[in-house]
């Protein structure tokens, strides 16, 4: 197992990896919409901090030698699941049928007050 880091998205606030590397699969752990230059929220709708998570899932996986190409679950935390239909209008433009397998949630509270959490997990070429 290694771990995965890039300064092209934000830096773990925790005892945690960015990502985690196996031979076959990466797991990524939740990204939130930080900017990782700015360090601050990409805005503060669901949609905007969404859009930035996913880049930065992306930016996590190009690192790991994958892509949003090689997701197969995404594991979605919504601060408010009213925000679903803003969320998947958000997420459809990042991911192509056959989509990945997805769950998605409305929990109490994310870290740092976020909308939103994206965790992944991608199977590597073979």
């Amino acid at each position: 197992m290694n771990a995965i880091k890039t300064p092209h998205a934000p830096a773990a606030i925790g005892p945690y990896s960015q990502a985690v590397k196996t031979k076959n699969f990466v797991f990524l752990s939740g990204q939130l919409g930080i900017d990782p230059d700015s360090r601050e929220f990409a805005g503060e709708s669901t949609a905007e901090q969404a859009e930035q998570a996913l880049r930065n899932i992306a930016e996590v996986l190009k690192t790991a030698g994958a892509s949003l190409g090689n997701v197969v679950k995404t594991t979605v935390f919504l601060k408010n699941i009213r925000d679903f239909s803003d969320f998947n209008e958000v997420y459809k433009n990042f991911f192509s049928e056959p989509f990945p397998a997805r769950s998605c949630v409305q929990v109490a509270a994310l870290p740092m007050d976020a909308k939103v959490e994206i965790e992944v997990i991608a199977e590597l070429d073979k």
